[in-house]
């Protein structure tokens, strides 16, 4: 079936990305090497009709969010993510703008934190990636929710457990971090969009806001009520990826503790019930 430049890049990188290059199982008969259009669906949250659509030309106009999904999905590189920008009709990204694009490198670290709950953060704190185990300790999020700052002012059930004077701090800190980041990205349209938000929804928000308080937002040790296992107290720390404004967070447990086999345990049971 006819196909565009764009329908044709697609289906060029999926059917050169093995699955097990982006965390999936090569297990079964494949009719070639690279992943299924299921599974790049799977990888980028974008639906299974929509990248065969991409792909025979029938869909030419893709969002940038969109774009940004699959590059990621696909793992490419800084360089063919703008040419992906470009064959979609839309400008990559610039400088001005908070950067989304997770490199080879970082992905091929999270592979190797396999048995460690790590996630990964743009600068205004939109998580880009979660893998298996930190959504089983953390829950898993969706559109506008994928905010950490968003979460933590409109919408409740977070698992971690707070005091009121801890709530506070986090709040102060990821309104300083924010702040920082829209002064770098002043061009960042989704940011002022998430800020205006903020300061229209949220009181609180806006009177932080208002201080003019510019820092960064470090994590510290944190107790996660799992609805299975229940409390694990664990270390969280925040790794930034140099160039990139990528914020890494990884929980770890004290060697020899509880909360050590807790996490260990659910590694083995991931998102699925003790009980089912």
């Amino acid at each position: 079936m006819a196909t565009t430049a764009l329908g044709a890049a697609l289906r060029h990188w999926r059917d050169h990305v093995p699955p097990q290059a982006v965390g999936l199982s090569a297990g079964g008969r494949r009719r070639a090497a690279g992943l299924r259009r299921e599974e790049l669906s799977q990888l980028a949250g974008v639906s299974a009709d929509y990248i065969i659509r991409l792909e025979q030309g029938r869909a030419t106009r893709p969002s940038p969010q969109v774009v940004e999904a699959l590059a990621r999905a696909l793992r490419l590189t800084q360089d063919e993510r703008a040419h992906l920008f470009r064959l979609a009709g839309l400008a990559p990204p610039g400088p001005g703008t908070v950067p989304r694009h997770i490199t080879p490198g970082v992905h091929r670290m999270l592979d190797r934190l396999a048995g460690t709950p790590v996630a990964v953060f743009d600068a205004a704190w939109n998580q880009l990636l979660a893998n298996p185990l930190y959504t089983a300790l953390m829950g898993e999020w969706h559109g506008d929710d994928l905010n950490a700052v968003r979460r933590t002012f409109l919408s409740p059930g977070s698992r971690v457990r707070h005091t009121p004077g801890s709530r506070d701090a986090l709040r102060a800190a990821q309104v300083a971090d924010l702040r920082r980041t829209a002064g770098r990205y002043p061009d960042d349209v989704p940011l002022r969009s998430l800020i205006a938000e903020l300061r229209r929804r949220s009181a609180h928000f806006d009177d932080l806001w208002e201080s003019g308080a510019v820092g960064g937002h470090t994590a510290a040790r944190k107790t996660v009520d799992h609805p299975v296992l229940g409390a694990l107290t664990l270390d969280c720390d925040v790794l930034g990826v140099a160039g990139s404004d990528l914020r890494i967070m990884v929980y770890t447990a004290q060697p020899g503790t509880e909360d050590a086999d807790r996490l260990a345990l659910l590694s083995v049971i991931g998102t699925q019930s003790l009980t089912g």
